[in-house]
């Protein structure tokens, strides 16, 4: 048999051989369809990020399609400000990295006018930011509605109006989102901003988008904030000056903020100074003159400049603006001369100046500044970063102040609503320059960064103070 065994014929089939050796194959091919099927049945343990992308969708490596999106936290923040309102969407991950929303690293939209143009009508206020709510709740999941912050945060033009006006703005907002919102409302969170709270909220968004946050108060950048209303000052200090910080008798908040972000302890300088911002320091500014003409006038232009319910006279003179002299007006406003300085350095007003330090060395200039940077040309709009000197907003306020109004619409194309702000153009560029050198005592040739919006994970972020605002509501929340 064995003998037999080994001469086979050397063309025998296929079938022949299955046949001869069917006992073999089934003892080996029913154990691994048992084992197929079983395998057939558990369900996929795919992570639930291992997105399914669509076949005509091109992938790029930076944008991750979230799945799971009840592990991820929304946060809805409006900015009422003086010249406007804004309404900004973040969405965040367990370690409180932003995520995308659509394309973008955030939704934001605005509209004009603010929330402080309705003082006599506050039902028409809160009704105003329907057009952002609803643009709002379109991209947050509905299932996270209900558990999503929306916060209302009011500046300097509703701190402007006074208690009596902004508390009935408030409060019918208040009772607009209980209405109109399906995201969790709270009435603590619309409030008017404290000062120094924009300008903590923006020292934390800047150094978060920059990934600052964690490591050593050194390697902070320090934050300038120009608003409408107000100016915003912020730096890290060390825990030494911290400790020389004087005390402030109006009642008003301390120089310094203790924070605790990302495992480490900040001592953070902050003030905010009410009235300075730039649509404020231009009231300010005329004030200065009163019924006369004032040299921040381009030539051509006799109006009335309307801030906070008040009407000041705006005209040039009939040689036209003139930066000197418009400079002159602009330290009259700062006060620089006037205030008596009892600590050991002051920037204007009498307002301790926070010792200086590292810092403060790198300095990030954000809002108004990048604005009139870009309407007067120094700076390209296209781009939101720029590294700038104060000595180029002289520069700039130079050649304005030599323009007439006329000449002025062709000179400066990039200027938005023209008819509002080109008048003032001398002015603003002015008090800039002045804000900065005299006010804050900037070297005129000292590098500072004019920022609009940063790059965070190949995405533009706005350099705003709500980020800030929705980290913390989110870090509440978990």
């Amino acid at each position: 048999m064995l003998k037999r065994n080994r001469q086979q014929p050397y063309n025998e089939s296929l079938s022949d051989k299955i046949h001869r050796y069917r006992g073999v194959v089934l003892v080996i091919s029913i154990p691994l369809l048992l084992v197929s099927f079983v395998l057939f049945l558990m369900p996929s343990t795919r992570s639930p990020n291992d997105a399914v992308l669509p076949t005509n969708r091109k992938f790029t490596p930076n944008y991750v399609l979230q799945t799971d999106r009840s592990s991820n936290s929304y946060a809805v923040i409006f900015d009422a400000g003086s010249s406007g309102s804004r309404v900004h969407v973040f969405c965040f991950d367990q370690n409180l990295d932003l995520l995308h929303i659509g394309k973008e690293l955030e939704l934001f939209e605005q509209l004009q006018p603010g929330l402080s143009a309705y003082a006599n009508d506050p039902k028409a206020a809160a009704d105003s930011l329907l057009p952002l709510l609803v643009k709002a709740e379109k991209v947050v999941p509905k299932d996270v509605r209900q558990n999503t912050p929306v916060k209302v945060g009011a500046t300097a033009g509703l701190r402007q109006l006074g208690v009596d006006a902004s508390e009935r703005i408030l409060q019918a907002v208040k009772d607009f989102l209980k209405v109109k919102s399906s995201l969790k409302s709270n009435d603590d969170w619309v409030t008017v901003l404290d000062g120094t709270q924009e300008g903590a909220y923006q020292w934390v968004t800047i150094n978060y988008l920059l990934k600052r946050l964690g490591k050593k108060y050194s390697d902070t950048v320090g934050v300038v904030d120009l608003g409408g209303g107000s100016v915003q000052m912020a730096y890290a200090i060390s825990e030494a000056d911290a400790a020389k910080a004087p005390r402030i008798s109006n009642g008003e908040d301390t120089y310094v903020k203790e924070m605790f972000l990302m495992g480490t302890k900040y001592y953070l300088y902050v003030h905010s100074y009410l009235q300075y911002g730039l649509l404020a320091a231009r009231a300010e500014i005329l004030e200065v003159t009163k019924d006369s003409d004032n040299p921040c006038i381009l030539a051509g232009y006799n109006g009335v400049y309307k801030y906070g319910g008040t009407e000041y006279k705006a005209s040039s003179p009939p040689s036209g603006s003139n930066m000197n002299k418009c400079r002159e007006e602009a330290l009259k406003a700062l006060k620089v001369n006037e205030s008596t300085c009892t600590h050991m350095k002051c920037t204007f007003g009498g307002v301790w100046n926070g010792g200086g330090g590292d810092g403060q060395k790198n300095l990030f200039v954000a809002s108004f500044f990048f604005d009139r940077a870009a309407e007067a040309g120094f700076v390209d709009p296209s781009k939101p970063v720029a590294i700038v000197r104060p000595a180029d907003f002289q520069e700039a306020a130079k050649r304005a102040c030599e323009t007439t109004l006329e000449n002025a619409r062709s000179t400066y194309p990039n200027v938005k609503k023209p008819d509002d702000n080109l008048p003032y153009l001398c002015l603003d560029l002015v008090y800039q320059y002045t804000l900065l050198v005299d006010g804050f005592d900037l070297d005129p040739w000292q590098e500072i960064t004019l920022v609009k919006k940063i790059e965070y994970q190949n995405a533009l972020v706005e350099a705003a103070w709500p980020l800030g605002s929705a980290i913390e509501a989110v870090s509440a929340a978990a």
